[in-house]
């Protein structure tokens, strides 16, 4: 994954410090610099600014407080809950666990979010997917909504759901980034998503699936 330019990052820690001072490193290939949001919220990102990192203790409330205008953002918090991680999601910004990530991840985070990506931390992932396992074992309405999908488009939406984008889906996969993207339109338009996030909460029982 390569970015044409390195990023400008802003930094907001409302409740404490940033436990990374030396990221990113000089030899970084990402992030340039991260210009440090002074507290208290609710903060304003400045421009020239490409991607937030907003580390907080209660990632949803804080979340809201953020004024981005726009700007991808990426939440460092220590909830592993299911409800915590989805509300994040839901909200558009990626989510990574305290001590679930090095800063090598949290640098692909950022141009991923870029880039449209919506990154999650391994345990953030799991524990998204798990409580969308228990909640959808009962729910047959989300089992008859997976079925419309053809069997590739079941593993894109796999893959989809783990953060991946359409060019390292297509690498998994072994197809085109415009396969993978054509797939992903005719997904959305079965689930009756209006984008990748929309659609993977969908496919992971995260958000309110039509009786059908």
């Amino acid at each position: 994954m390569r970015t044409s330019r390195k990023l400008s990052v802003a930094l907001a820690c409302p409740e404490g410090t940033w436990p990374h001072p030396d990221w990113p490193a000089p030899d970084d290939p990402y992030v340039e610099r991260v210009v440090s949001l002074r507290p208290p919220p609710p903060f304003r990102v400045p421009g020239g600014v490409d991607a937030v990192v907003l580390r907080c203790a209660e990632p949803v409330d804080a979340l809201r407080e953020l004024r981005s205008g726009g700007v991808p953002v990426i939440v460092v918090g220590p909830h592993r809950d299911a409800e915590t991680i989805v509300e994040v999601f839901r909200g558009g910004a990626g989510y990574l666990v305290e001590g679930d990530y090095c800063t090598c991840m949290l640098s692909s985070a950022v141009v991923g979010a870029t880039i449209g990506h919506t990154y999650l931390s391994p345990a953030a992932c799991a524990a998204l997917r798990e409580g969308a396992r228990q909640a959808s074992s009962q729910d047959t309405a989300l089992e008859r909504l997976r079925g419309r999908l053809s069997p590739r488009e079941r593993q894109i939406m796999e893959l989809l759901s783990t953060g991946l984008g359409a060019q390292e889906i297509g690498l998994r996969l072994r197809l085109s980034e415009k396969t993978v993207r054509n797939n992903l339109s005719n997904i959305y338009a079965k689930l009756d998503a209006r984008g990748s996030t929309d659609a993977v909460l969908r496919w992971l029982g995260a958000a309110p699936v039509l009786r059908i």
